[in-house]
């Protein structure tokens, strides 16, 4: 079958070529509308839910909203991780759902359960969804900035303008752009009319704050009185009574004193005032801003995005679009690391295949030859690009680094075509045989070992398909790239390149180029002697991979390098009672310390929470963002260092140094924003918090710890007013209105809202500042009994200060506290084998309480547990081929044995670079695997084949090593040189294809004088007698 497939390209040259020139043209319409971005999504499938229910305290918040609404989530289908986070006036509960599971369906699903467990939450309180985006979702920030604003500090009104520039007039003009899911609007002041009602005065007028807010929410609102007709004509009846102005609140009217009407104004000050703030930014550590978030939309394309919303912000600049000559200033902005990301892999693209070419022609000596190879080099990465779109690929860092690493492979099936077809014509000038034929015959010598070669290579990286969790939506997307090349080079090789070698490759003789004949002359030396001292050969073999093994225990392990993304972020975690203008006050000190450090372009703090409900920073909370500046000269490392030096002299805080994708995925993907996670399950807060304290004390001892922080068990001061049910009794009085009284008077109650056009603000009621500053103040508040006498608060309820939790997180409906700790210079797993060392020995932890580590270690164990039951399979598939193609189990088990001798150099080199082994350094062990079998497969096949021409086997093996030299040493250094650029690449994304690259070459360079030498040496106890035909 294959015979005429190929005959039939063959004859049918032309079309051949046409439609290779037409899938070129579909490849590059392809690589156009490619979904672009800096690395792949991991981001797993997952739904929050937020709700809000201020100024209750954390365990309340667990009590009242949290514990309900897990009760109400178990069991839904594809559940596979419940956690959530109560802070003081939030939950936020995370579902995760399996990778198979579809977002939106995960999203009905929670909907209709939140539909069933609302009629349980406390009065007043709805669970919202989060926005449906991702740990990469935050693609572009910017501020409201003025041409004349300078480095001056704005003013409270110019920050409540611009907020609501931001909420009514930015937010709305963005949010409707294709792919982005939400807008996060941070810092300012968000306008509130507010209604401060003087205590004396309701005295005077022996009214409640109760009925001021009645009164209030009585008198604002429309009516529709149906249709009035009019002979020809009908009307509609309106009674409009909306508030309009600061008057209009003033004028309503509460009660009515002996004929006098009581206005409101009469006992309050009526004013435009800002709701309770949540948070602030910082710009520069000179001045508070306002800022948006674009949140992409999850399975977006962050090019895409991010040029749309920058062509609008263009458009909005350009046309003043924005009130007061403000202007949208962007920060941060994803297509800067997108594009330094595929800048990359594409210069690591480009020199590959410059430098295969360049070998081709070293090897090769034939500018035919080698045109006919780059054909494949052109066509094999434009078809791919179209399989990628079609299977929803994107292209990234990962699948575009599979393309990078599978140059080299690509082109071995061509090369073994075309060599052969080159020789073959050359013997064929004298015969006068047809060059088709020739041609034909050529090919189909090669073809089956070719594409068993190539389906072996392709076989070896399936494995990384099974792989799960982060690491397998990193590395299925390469494992598929590579595959997909593979299998379009090897088509390429048997149908395209005979028909090109038909129009273009003229005949040569046997000669070798001068540098393959200088290595064949001293490669012959070499076997010579290895032949002839085959147990010396055998000894010093045996002897590097006895010693590669013993290196291998001293190689560390991780999960994978970090990458380098251009930016970094610097949380500071300070006191959780701090409030938010001391908070302010000592990050503007901080911010203008980062501003100063050589090498920062510019830092922006994002302080405490947004708008968003599933953002849960409290004002204790900072997250800076510090844009460096790639022409200062300094490295990532070297600012980072000088950034922590700088911020470690402040007091009584915690320093955490990350970046803003990292931080952002590890965060969503386990809940935690370190590399290790030590988790404490249990029920008692106060057990938890000593037990973290201690875990916490043994991690700073360990050698390679960074970043130690503790989720806040206490700190939080409340002010707890305490109802006496005997003393309300005594005066008639319900838990209700004293809850009320503090609720409204203290607290401040959103009453209605005002109307101004579109815009809507709303109108609180609530005590002046003076009546609610303080502890003493707060106790004399006046409360009215049902006779009309008046009682102060602290009469009826123990007022106290009380310490209690700044936040209680559950996992899988437990509570537990996290341990989070940052490792630095040595591996992962050795980190956490001494930490688990020391905990065994040092914690005595009580019945029903237990660790669990989580973080990127979690993820380390899952993919390295993977790999070791899928590559032994993977192995034995590889076996069971080579079986099917020699027919002979002694044959495929020499190959076999190349692989031990094949991941001697791939170890040594890890360990000269003092690289650790982590997920990219295996898939190179598997690249490299594939390689050594394909230049075993190439070896044996041609030692068999002399075999059964009938020559003895030091003769065939002598012979079929001088004739396959120039293929081996051909693969070998084409792949190696492929992936060189690699190891001097120094863009972002370059650190994490870096060990895989270091393993390729390494061990490509041992496999292959160990397939050339060692492998004839074992040959000869390997070898079957061919049978007779």
């Amino acid at each position: 079958m294959l015979n005429s497939l190929i005959r039939t390209a063959l004859s049918q040259r032309l079309l051949v070529v046409v439609l290779a020139l037409v899938l070129c043209g579909f490849g590059f319409r392809a690589a156009t509308k490619l979904s672009v971005d800096a690395f792949p999504d991991v981001t797993n499938v997952q739904v929050q839910v937020a709700t809000e229910f201020s100024g209750r305290s954390p365990e309340e918040i667990e009590r009242f909203v949290t514990v309900p609404l897990e009760i109400a989530m178990t069991g839904l289908p594809g559940l596979v991780e419940m956690r959530s986070l109560n802070k003081s006036g939030l939950s936020i509960i995370t579902l995760v759902f399996t990778d198979k599971t579809d977002v939106y369906f995960a999203r009905q699903l929670v909907t209709e359960r939140l539909i069933e467990v609302n009629q349980r939450m406390p009065a007043g309180v709805t669970p919202v969804l989060g926005p449906v985006t991702t740990g990469l979702g935050e693609v572009y920030q910017y501020t409201l900035d003025h041409p004349d604003d300078g480095q001056r500090a704005l003013t409270p009104a110019e920050l409540a303008e611009r907020r609501i520039v931001q909420d009514w007039v930015v937010r709305p003009l963005l949010r409707s752009i294709p792919g982005v899911a939400e807008i996060n609007s941070q810092g300012g002041y968000v306008r509130q009319y507010q209604v401060l009602a003087s205590p004396e005065r309701l005295r005077h007028y022996n009214l409640s704050v109760q009925q001021v807010v009645q009164a209030i929410a009585s008198n604002n609102a429309n009516a529709g009185g149906g249709i009035l007709p009019q002979v020809t004509e009908q009307f509609l009846i309106r009674g409009v009574g909306l508030i309009r102005t600061l008057e209009d609140i003033g004028n309503i009217v509460v009660k009515e004193q002996s004929g006098v009407p009581v206005f409101v104004r009469d006992l309050a000050e009526v004013k435009i005032g800002h709701e309770v703030r949540q948070g602030a930014i910082i710009k520069g550590g000179y001045t508070e801003s306002v800022s948006g978030i674009v949140l992409m939309a999850r399975a977006g394309n962050a090019k895409e995005t991010v040029t749309r919303v920058k062509a609008k912000v263009a458009e909005i600049n350009a046309k003043g679009m924005l009130p007061d000559g403000l202007k949208i200033v962007p920060y941060y902005d994803r297509t800067e690391l997108v594009d330094s990301a595929l800048w990359t892999v594409a210069k690591v693209l480009i020199e590959g295949i410059f430098l295969v070419v360049v070998v081709l022609f070293i090897f090769l000596g034939d500018v035919r030859s080698i045109l006919i190879v780059v054909a494949t080099l052109i066509i094999t990465p434009l078809t791919t690009f179209m399989l990628m779109n079609r299977y929803g690929i994107s292209a990234n860092l990962m699948s575009l680094g599979g393309l990078a690493i599978a140059i080299g492979l690509m082109v071995d099936a061509t090369v073994v075509v075309v060599e052969n077809v080159f020789h073959r014509l050359g013997e064929a000038t004298a015969t006068g045989v047809s060059r088709v034929r020739v041609i034909l015959q050529a090919t189909m010598e090669v073809a089956v070992p070719t594409i068993f070669g190539i389906a072996i290579i392709i076989l070896v990286f399936l494995p990384l398909m099974t792989l799960e969790g982060i690491e397998g939506k990193l590395f299925a997307p390469l494992a598929l790239t590579i595959a997909m090349s593979l299998a379009v080079s090897l088509v390429v090789s048997l149908f395209l390149s005979p028909v090109l070698c038909a129009y273009i490759l003229k005949g040569g003789a046997d000669h070798d180029t001068w540098i393959i004949a200088f290595l064949k002359r001293h490669y012959l030396r070499l076997l010579d002697n290895s032949l002839s001292r085959q147990r010396i050969t055998l000894a010093v073999a045996v002897g590097l991979l006895v010693a590669s093994l013993a290196l291998f225990p001293l190689l560390g392990k991780s999960f994978m390098p970090t990458m380098k993304e251009g930016a970094l972020t610097p949380q500071i975690n300070r006191v959780p009672s701090i409030s938010l203008d001391e908070s302010i006050r000592m990050e503007m000190a901080a911010m203008k310390t980062i501003a100063e450090v050589p090498g920062v372009r510019m830092v922006v703090s994002k302080l405490g929470r947004g708008e968003s409900p599933a953002d849960p920073a409290g004002p204790n909370e900072s997250d800076p963002i510090v844009l460096l500046d790639p022409k200062s000269g300094r490295t990532q490392d070297a600012i980072d260092e000088d950034i922590r030096q700088r911020l470690s002299s402040i007091p009584g805080v915690q320093i955490v140094l990350s970046q803003p994708i990292a931080e952002r995925v590890d965060e969503m993907v386990t809940g935690v924003r370190s590399q290790l996670a030590i988790k404490v399950f249990g029920d008692d807060l106060g057990e938890l918090r000593r037990i973290s304290e201690q875990v916490a004390r043994i991690l700073k001892g360990v050698q390679g710890s960074r970043d130690i922080r503790i989720e806040r068990l206490s700190g939080q001061q409340s002010l707890t007013i305490d109802v006496d049910r005997k003393a309300i009794a005594r005066h008639g009085i319900n838990v209700a209105d004293v809850q009320a009284l503090i609720e409204t008077a203290i607290g401040g109650k959103d009453v209605t809202v005002l109307y101004e056009g579109e815009r809507r603000f709303n109108v609180a009621v609530r005590f002046p500042e003076a009546a609610r500053n303080s502890v003493e103040s707060i106790r004399n508040v006046m409360l009215r009994t049902p006779d009309g006498a008046m009682v102060p608060l602290y009469t009826v309820a123990n007022i106290e200060l009380l310490d209690g939790p700044a936040q209680v997180s559950r996992e899988s409906a437990k509570r537990r506290v996290v341990v989070g700790a940052n490792v630095e210079g040595r591996d992962l797993a050795g980190f956490v084998k001494e930490v688990e060392e020391l905990l065994a020995a040092q914690v005595k932890l009580p019945e029903g309480y237990y660790f669990a580590f989580g973080g990127q270690f979690e993820n380390m164990q899952r993919a390295m547990g993977t790999l070791a039951v899928i590559v032994p399979l993977t192995i034995v598939a590889i076996f069971f081929l080579l079986f099917m193609l020699f027919k002979s189990v002694k044959l495929a088990s020499l190959i076999i044995l190349v692989l031990p001798f094949a991941s001697v150099g791939g170890v040594i080199a890890l360990f000269v670079t003092g690289q650790y082994l982590s997920v990219p350094a295996s898939v190179g062990f598997i690249a490299l695997w594939g390689i050594a079998v394909l230049n075993g497969v190439v070896l044996v096949s041609c030692i068999r084949r002399l075999r059964e021409d009938g020559k003895d086997v030091a003769t065939a093996v002598r012979e079929g090593c001088v004739m396959r030299f120039r293929p081996v040493m051909m693969t070998a250094t084409v792949a190696l040189l492929g992936l060189v650029p690699f190891l001097f690449a120094t863009g972002p994304g370059s650190e994490v294809q870096k060990p895989l690259a270091i393993v390729v070459i390494g061990g490509l360079i041992s496999s292959t004088l160990l397939t050339l030498v060692v492998l004839p040496t074992l040959y000869r106890w390997f070898d079957e007698k061919p049978l007779e035909a």
